[in-house]
């Protein structure tokens, strides 16, 4: 069941339109009437940062579905405002809601950098790809500020282990030095996630992201400076942005991407209520059709936990879009060479220092 906090109001710049429960808290705050209390968050909320000294910064990754080992998210929480977000959900742990608190209540980990000297200069880890951004994008607005990113590029740098990047965001160009560095030595891979080639639907389910072209522009850009990129076609939304395979895979094999790969959207736990909001006020006019065929694509549902069904579904409809995008990933060339990264050339720059002395 949708809030009724949900129902009265659409703010521009948004992805979700309100705060659903907190599955972890007890109480909540709500507005019951909406008409009565004129007051109500009806001034534009700005952004807020956290700043967290964090215990931890990189995490094993244990589903065989993501196509990574080892992720490393400097920031939780993502201004981007992605609506169909996956990572809503981790806000909770934080004490947060999945919704407009996942996209304007950002934890900032300062001492990342210092964790991760610190997980590597441990004896017992063996050089393996780091993905930054496996849950909220490392080069959303704060890091133009902080840095962060750029500093953990440095370090990846230093002790020679791989790293891969997915993002939507420009602001990966600044650090085009690093990413050459890292590229010389084989131990980089940059993705960019690209939805869709219609602007006007990034501007509603994407609303703080660069553009699609400045996104094909960061394609361009990168592997003009010798760096591997990829692009993620991901999440494919029946009915809205799946018709789209074809334009975004041939825009970015134009821009130099040597890999492609793709989900459909799944919408668990409380993600399913904010997408659910937000399609019907967003598409009045096809949002059951669209909902139905979501549910399509999971067995009658908007979520399947199984590993290996939960990131591409099943059914006629996903099968279909599995085959459409085989054909265009072909016929544009992608995935035709192995993604491996030198983990040979691993050192501990630090401990060998300290032995000279």
């Amino acid at each position: 069941m949708i809030s009724q906090v949900a129902n009265h109001r659409f703010e521009q710049g948004r992805g979700a339109q309100f705060n659903p429960q907190n599955r972890f808290l007890k109480g909540a705050y709500v507005q019951e009437f909406p008409e009565g209390i004129d007051d109500w968050e009806q001034e534009k909320r700005h952004t807020e940062y956290i700043y967290d000294d964090s215990k931890t910064l990189v995490n094993k990754v244990t589903s065989p579905d993501v196509g990574m080992f080892y992720s490393a998210n400097p920031y939780q929480g993502c201004e981007h405002g992605c609506v169909y977000c996956y990572a809503r959900n981790s806000h909770e742990y934080w004490g947060y809601s999945a919704g407009v608190d996942f996209e304007s209540r950002i934890v900032v980990k300062k001492n990342a950098p210092a964790l991760l000297r610190r997980f590597f200069d441990n004896k017992n880890w063996e050089p393996t790809p780091i993905s930054l951004s496996g849950n909220t994008d490392c080069y959303q607005p704060i890091e133009r500020k902080m840095k962060i990113t750029r500093a953990l590029l440095e370090i990846c740098l230093d002790y020679r282990n791989p790293v891969s990047i997915i993002t939507k965001n420009a602001l990966v160009l600044r650090d085009t030095d690093i990413l050459q560095e890292l590229a010389k030595r084989n131990l980089v891979r940059v993705f960019t996630s690209v939805t869709s080639t219609d602007e006007s639907l990034r501007l509603l389910m994407e609303p703080r992201t660069a553009t699609y072209k400045s996104r094909m522009s960061v394609l361009q850009r990168l592997t003009a400076a010798g760096i591997p990129t990829g692009v993620m076609n991901a999440p494919l939304i029946p009915g809205l942005n799946d018709m789209h395979i074809h334009d975004v895979l041939k825009a970015a094999s134009e821009a130099g991407a040597k890999w492609a790969g793709y989900t459909v959207v799944r919408l668990n736990g409380a993600i399913n209520d904010i997408f659910k909001d937000w399609l019907f006020k967003t598409f009045p006019d096809r949002a059951t059709k669209v909902w139905a065929q979501i549910c399509d694509c999971h067995e009658g549902k908007v979520n399947d936990s199984r590993f290996g069904n939960r990131m591409i579904g099943d059914g006629k409809l996903a099968e279909l879009i599995k085959t459409q995008f085989d054909i265009y990933t072909r016929k544009f060339g992608f995935n035709e060479e192995k993604m491996e990264y030198n983990v040979a050339d691993f050192r501990r720059p630090r401990v060998g220092q300290l032995m000279l002395f």
